[in-house]
């Protein structure tokens, strides 16, 4: 006999926009941009009224402006939205036992085994309640037997709304929906698919998964799974003490201030590149040194959500600065990065341009091609040797 899973998605609705209607109640109704100011800025996030006209996230601005010329355009705050993010967390976390935290604004809960209690429905209905009432936000959730189907199903009743599919219907609920409504199922697949007179979630499941096979590889399987609503993967636990660092122990003691600085950005630079291999973002970084005489001293600061080199290299350059104030020889350099979530560098930025943002993307594909170590900053370049301890978890 199969137990059903009751597993819940959450959605915060438009967060970036939802968070600054909060702060500035003027805003809400109205056609709201959130992104770079400039013409060669990108689109981060925009309200359901700008939607209407067209509009998506990471659209260049200038399309935007000309797509609705009406629109209200701010540069956004990625520490308010961390700081939010970081509330919902919390409320989440005292509420729930298990709960896997997949975005800056997305979660999945486990309340399997619950319905012979409180109830699933009851229970995730009054934690939207919750949530809205403690942070002010809207969100929408959808209860399923999988993650796939409740993500699908949350994206059908946004914004602010809830539904339920029983077990056992997951099939006829994705039916009618359109190809395009499949997670995985990109734009180049669907226009292939289209093509072939695929159009709709239940012909796609009415086609045999070895065809399907033959005609997309491994992911042809992976998809007749998702139109068939198979999806077993685990709600994961979030957990924050996830982390990536990198600490280096020098051949000799140095005291040398332009030395330490280079290893630090090299440091930084590394993994930083390994944080958005990962599609993740970090929420705090830590400079750790350690003395000749073999104290050790630490300091951290609390950041907005980013996988940006020039954001992190601030953040470790400002804590050096402030960690290292004996003018003693130093052994040991380290740096880590904590508060990890799934994420991508694009929602991080309001003010950079598609250039800096195609810069970004350049830099990692050539990295991923040839090697982390085939382009660095001048900066991050030193003579002195060095015994590197990495610890990416």
């Amino acid at each position: 006999m199969t137990t059903s899973r009751h597993i819940s998605h959450l959605d915060l609705d438009a967060f970036f926009v939802s968070v600054e209607c909060l702060k500035n109640p003027v805003l809400k109704g109205k056609p709201l941009i959130v992104g770079g100011s400039g013409d060669r800025g990108v689109v981060a996030a925009c309200s359901y009224e700008a939607r209407r006209f067209g509009i998506h996230s990471a659209m260049p601005m200038k399309l935007a402006r000309r797509l609705c010329p009406q629109a209200l355009v701010i540069s956004g705050d990625m520490e308010d939205y961390s700081r939010y993010s970081k509330l919902v967390t919390e409320i989440i976390a005292d509420k729930v036992p298990v709960f896997e935290k997949s975005s800056i604004d997305e979660f999945y809960i486990d309340l399997s085994g619950m319905d012979r209690y409180f109830g699933c429905s009851l229970f995730v209905a009054d934690l939207k309640k919750t949530i809205t009432k403690e942070s002010g936000l809207p969100i929408s959730y959808a209860l399923a037997s999988n993650k796939l189907v409740s993500k699908v199903a949350t994206n059908e009743v946004k914004p602010n709304g809830q539904l339920e599919i029983p077990f056992g219907n997951e099939k006829s609920f994705l039916a009618p929906l359109s190809i395009s409504k499949i997670p995985g199922i990109g734009k180049e697949t669907s226009e292939l698919l289209n093509r072939m007179g695929v159009e709709t979630v239940h012909t796609l499941s009415e086609i045999p998964a070895p065809m399907l096979h033959n005609l997309l590889g491994k992911n042809g399987i992976e998809l007749w799974r998702r139109a068939n609503g198979i999806d077993e993967s685990p709600v994961v636990p979030y957990r924050e003490q996830k982390s990536i660092s990198t600490e280096n122990t020098f051949q000799a003691d140095t005291i040398d201030i332009q030395f330490l600085q280079a290893q630090l950005v090299r440091m930084t630079e590394s993994i930083a590149y390994e944080l958005r291999k990962q599609n993740k973002l970090a929420g705090c970084v830590t400079v750790k040194l350690r003395y000749a005489n073999f104290d050790t001293v630490t300091k951290q600061s609390s950041i907005a959500y980013t996988g940006a080199d020039h954001i992190l290299l601030e953040t470790a350059k400002n804590l050096f600065r402030q960690l290292y104030d004996r003018r003693m020889l130093v052994r040991l350099l380290g740096i880590r990065f904590t508060h990890l979530i799934p994420g991508n560098y694009q929602i991080s930025i309001f003010d950079d341009t598609q250039e800096m943002i195609r810069l970004y993307q350049a830099i990692d594909s050539v990295k991923n091609r040839f090697g982390e170590t085939t382009l660095k900053r001048a900066r991050g370049i030193s003579s002195l040797p060095v015994h590197p301890r990495n610890s990416r978890q």
